[in-house]
């Protein structure tokens, strides 16, 4: 009898079956102001917030690229390289630090980056917020949202808030995990069942499957050495800290888009995700994972994309 009502218990709420997985279904905030959101999309898109006036944020972040450029490194004011690979914007307020050194704590200081660096819109915040109080509609949005002058902290309130409305609800997987045992195939739950037995899960785990801890690169097998060269970028959060133990960690990046957001790594010098997913079975968990499991780890990471406007990818 009790086996019945187990049962029974679990066919009407079969999301009680996946309580204890280690991913977990993203949940969208809520409350977001959709004025400040609107507002912030236009700033997302908008040029002129450049010193050269040819370069948005989604120059880099094309939102129908998977959120980023799909180039190794971006490309920046004045033809400017980059010297990291860029993240993906989607999914960007689930992750506990920003940029790949988590040097900023939030979206909002993270607006600082790519508004003043110079390889990336080479700006400042002065130049910045002048062209936003001279242009008539800027100036009326902002007074209309924030009723005070245009400041650039209203700047990143807003893009921040638009930032936080790409996080992207309903992947198959998460339908998966709320009951929906039909919304991922036997290959992609073999692949999911070799992604949590391997161990890929000690570091991607969560909503964002990621971007919830720091880990070095190479912890079984170094990854950097000095026959193949070590440029600045890869001290990692050493270079925010500069704490001896930080030399070549990252924070663990989301896998949510992996599937679209080729080349891999912090300097994208990996092309494929197969590639991938070899050095990190070598490198992370001093394993070497066979073809056939790989392929099948990169089957289950098609499951994880959330929709974007109510469409797949």
């Amino acid at each position: 009898m009790r086996m019945v009502c187990l049962c029974f218990l679990l066919l009407a709420m079969p999301s009680l079956a996946f309580s204890n997985e280690p991913i977990v279904p993203i949940v969208a905030p809520t409350g977001l102001n959709q004025a400040k959101v609107s507002l912030g999309e236009r700033l997302f898109f908008e040029t002129q917030l450049s010193a050269d006036g040819n370069i948005s944020c989604a120059s880099c972040h094309d939102l129908e690229l998977g959120g980023m450029d799909g180039l190794r490194f971006p490309i920046g004011v004045y033809g400017k390289v980059g010297d990291m690979n860029t993240p993906t914007v989607f999914n960007a307020a689930l992750n506990f630090k920003q940029f790949w050194d988590g040097r900023a704590d939030s979206l909002e200081a993270q607006m600082d980056g790519p508004i003043l660096r110079g390889r990336e819109m080479g700006n400042t915040w002065k130049q910045v917020v002048s062209f936003l109080r001279d242009d008539p509609v800027y100036h009326e949005l902002f007074q209309t949202i924030y009723n005070t002058a245009i400041t650039p902290e209203h700047v990143r309130d807003a893009m921040a808030e638009f930032e936080r409305s790409l996080t992207l609800e309903g992947s198959r997987f998460d339908q998966y995990l709320q009951g929906k045992l039909q919304a991922i195939s036997a290959e992609e739950k073999a692949g999911y069942k070799l992604f949590k037995s391997y161990g890929c899960v000690a570091c991607h785990q969560g909503a964002g499957v990621g971007g919830n801890m720091f880990q070095k690169l190479g912890v079984m097998k170094a990854y950097f050495t000095q026959e193949k060269g070590i440029e600045p970028h890869d001290l990692g959060r050493f270079n925010v800290t500069q704490n001896p133990k930080d030399k070549f960690v990252f924070k663990v990046p989301s896998l949510r888009m992996v599937v679209l957001t080729a080349p891999y790594f912090h300097d994208g010098s990996v092309a494929t995700l197969f590639e991938a997913i070899k050095l990190m079975g070598r490198h992370q968990l001093g394993r070497e994972i066979p073809d056939d499991d790989v392929k099948l780890i990169e089957v289950f990471l098609h499951t994880l994309p959330g929709l974007y406007q109510d469409k797949a990818w």
